[in-house]
């Protein structure tokens, strides 16, 4: 049988049962591999119950440095009988299927391509431990100790790592050890250690950390001004709001009374988190609410309030497949649409694309800025893969000596000096009008706002002239806000092509991994990440100069290729759709297939790691 061979460059996968505590396990196993200086990668792929289905966590290890998902699996680690006959089948030939092998394999799952591994996890664990919680919990770490034989990891890091997770409850560090230990001479005695997969210990991590694009957004919230959070709890955006009350505890009480300086309101409804939000913007707070496709779908009546009556609002959207309740634990980029023309009516939305934690982080604290700055929502459109996964990430960075942009807010002062002020009245020419927070002045500036149409002095108005007024003023501040969008991202490739691609949030790594194996290939093709909308005139030049684009994204609908053939007027020849929509992270090797399918023959061999060497074909 040919063998799989590699050195820090592989893709794992563990198949559990939701709610044993495998969590805790796998987290160890990619903490441990991080610490020996390793870039990785691990997808949490889990049921929306409380437990007893199936959950997967797939683990991607690229001393390359690669972060998305690859396609593929060369060990699969296979503990939940309910799912073992579709996990063996994924397993890359050549490849390790690692199983309990307490009961016997079942003969029809038997593949002769591939290496099977059996480790009599339940055996080892009513041998050793009594309590059924006990022999549930520690299976799980048996089988990271028996990796870390198979896999040549260093044991010392894992031990370590027990150490510091249980530091003030000592009493569980030597059975977790323990159980370690069993899983690692068990491995030992009964296989060749290493396999043909190993990994070596590197220094390729330098400062990054491990963190999930929530946290990230939740401090990132903290560092951008906000106080005040509104909203009802929903897969996958709550974190965002734990997280943003975890570090106010720590950076939002005062230092002399113990008082809360924060407000953090679990509304009965989305519809009902936003109007809270909007209500505590318009008094000049920093504030936002998180939420997800649901949620957006019943926040757009006050979306369209935001916009018409121009009051700052931050709204962090999570995404996961839908429609309706859909897949609420799987990812997706499916609500560009929804969120661009958010509401009734003409409107359009202010929409921020992050791509990993750091810039969840900038674009948390650069989204309030923008709001007060452009008095419009803006809408950052994160995913369930980045919110709700650790991802490798460099440090965060704050100057301490950045101002808030408040907008243009007038004081009492300013007010007294003005003979006439107008709230929706354009005095710069940028379409942006002056306001003020209710209770500036006595007799002065604005208490209220209404949605009806008004004029420029704010009062409620059904002129026809009044509307277009405002309306064609409102397209104008449009125009406006491009400058201060952030800029795309563009990737030259290594030749002259007449070929690019298009891509946004989480499908960037994937997105170019495949395009290096398009470089290997003799393809050359330009990219260009976008991260805000409204797109600036260089991604309308992107699209210009080149024969045809492709465009990469997870939904079903081509939803930002429609945005931009709707902002842009580009025919449907022109931009080309790179889809996925399984719930599942999109996988480089399906970029590269799906491009090529697209290319001049429309031949496509089939990408797999060549077995008996360090190569891919």
């Amino acid at each position: 049988m040919k063998t799989i061979r590699a050195v820090n460059d592989f893709v794992i996968k563990f198949a559990n049962v939701n709610g044993t505590g495998s969590a805790s396990a796998n987290s160890l196993f990619v903490k441990a591999l991080f610490r020996m200086g390793l870039p990785v990668s691990p997808k949490n792929i889990f049921p929306s119950n409380i437990q007893g289905l199936p959950t997967w966590y797939e683990v991607r290890v690229s001393e390359q440095g690669h972060l998305g998902r690859r396609g593929g699996v060369d060990i699969m680690l296979s503990i939940n009988p309910q799912s073992m006959s579709e996990d063996i089948l994924e397993v890359e030939s050549g490849g390790y299927f690692i199983h309990d092998n307490t009961k016997p394999l079942d003969l029809r799952l038997m593949r002769r391509d591939i290496h099977i591994i059996g480790i009599p996890l339940t055996q080892l664990c009513n041998r050793e431990f009594g309590d059924p919680r006990q022999r549930q919990l520690f299976k799980n770490v048996i089988y990271v100790g028996a990796l870390a034989a198979l896999l040549d990891m260093d044991f010392g890091v894992l031990t370590k790592l027990v150490a510091d997770q249980f530091k003030g409850k000592e009493k569980l560090v030597a059975p977790n050890i323990h159980a370690l230990e069993l899983g690692h001479q068990y491995a030992r005695d009964t296989y060749d250690c290493p396999l043909s997969i190993r990994v070596e210990r590197r220094n390729l991590v330098g400062d990054n950390i491990l963190i999930s694009g929530n946290s990230a957004l939740g401090l990132g919230a903290i560092y951008g001004g906000a106080t005040m959070a509104a909203w009802y709890p929903i897969t996958p955006s709550t974190s965002v709001v734990e997280a943003f009350e975890k570090y106010c505890k720590r950076m939002r009480i005062d230092p002399g009374s113990g008082q809360k300086n924060y407000a953090i309101l679990q509304a009965e409804d989305e519809l009902a988190a936003i109007g809270m939000v909007i209500g505590a913007s318009w008094n000049g707070a920093r504030a936002f609410t998180a939420t997800s496709g649901p949620g957006i779908s019943l926040m757009s009546e006050f979306l369209g309030l935001a916009y018409f009556a121009e009051i700052p609002t931050v709204l962090i959207d999570v995404q996961r497949a839908g429609p309706s309740t859909g897949m609420p634990t799987r990812t997706q980029q499916s609500d560009v649409l929804s969120c661009a023309y958010a509401s009734h009516g003409d409107t359009k939305q202010v929409l921020l694309f992050p791509s990993t934690p750091r810039e969840c982080f900038d674009m948390a604290v650069d989204a309030f800025d923008l709001a007060e700055r452009l008095q419009t929502p803006i809408i950052i459109l994160s995913d369930l893969d980045l919110g709700m996964n650790d991802n490798m990430s460099p440090p965060f960075t704050w100057d301490d000596s950045r101002q808030y942009d408040r907008g243009k807010v007038l004081s009492a002062e300013d007010l007294e000096s003005l003979e006439d002020w107008g709230r929706y009245r354009d005095v710069d020419e940028d379409a942006i009008c002056y306001r003020t927070y209710p209770g500036t002045h006595p007799s002065k500036g604005a208490f209220f706002t209404r949605g009806t149409s008004r004029n420029e002095e704010a009062v409620y108005t059904e002129s026809g002239e009044a509307y277009e007024r405002n309306m064609h003023r409102l397209m104008a501040k449009w125009e406006t806000a491009k400058q201060h969008m952030p800029a795309p991202e563009l990737i030259d490739a290594a030749e002259e092509t007449g070929y690019g691609v298009i891509f946004f949030g989480t499908s960037a790594a994937s997105s170019l991994e495949a395009l290096e194996y398009l470089t290997a290939e003799g393809i050359y093709i330009d990219a260009m990440r976008v991260r805000a909308f409204p797109f600036n005139h260089e991604v309308e030049q992107f699209i210009d100069s080149h024969q045809q684009t492709f465009v990469i994204e997870q939904n079903r609908d081509s939803q930002l290729r429609t945005l931009l053939m709707a902002e842009f007027e580009f025919g449907p020849d022109k931009l080309k759709s790179v889809l996925c929509f399984d719930g599942t992270p999109i996988s480089a090797r399906n970029i590269r297939k799906q491009i090529l399918l697209h290319l001049p023959g429309g031949n496509v061999t089939p990408l797999r790691r060549a077995v008996g060497s360090g190569e891919r074909s």
